[in-house]
């Protein structure tokens, strides 16, 4: 099965990696990337946290909501990280920084 979606679409930006690897993408998280995580986190604890309030089971519900959002925030975080790799969001940043991997 093939799941290079660059062989499908063509980047609208420089191509840093075509098929970046799990320990690359999460090493190219921006700060923009990490405040978005952080918040959706946070919104999500809070939340599970109101949610539980009238059934009486606020503590599990903010657990469960803060996995939510933890989760949830990361796998947004990665999207944006490896689309900025990949050429399909602007990533002058990286293509400075990897300048040398470009052809």
């Amino acid at each position: 099965m093939n799941t290079d979606i660059t062989s499908s679409v063509k980047p609208e930006y420089p191509v840093v990696d075509r098929n970046p690897a799990f320990t690359k993408v999460v090493g190219n998280f921006s700060a923009l990337d990490y405040l978005r995580l952080s918040t959706i986190s946070a919104v999500s604890v809070t939340v599970g946290y109101l949610s539980g309030i009238k059934p009486g089971i606020r503590g599990p519900s903010m657990v469960t909501g803060g996995l939510i959002g933890v989760l949830g925030g990361f796998m947004y975080a990665y999207q944006n990280s490896a689309g900025r790799l990949m050429g399909f969001f602007p990533n002058e940043s990286e293509v400075a920084r990897y300048k040398y991997k470009l052809k």
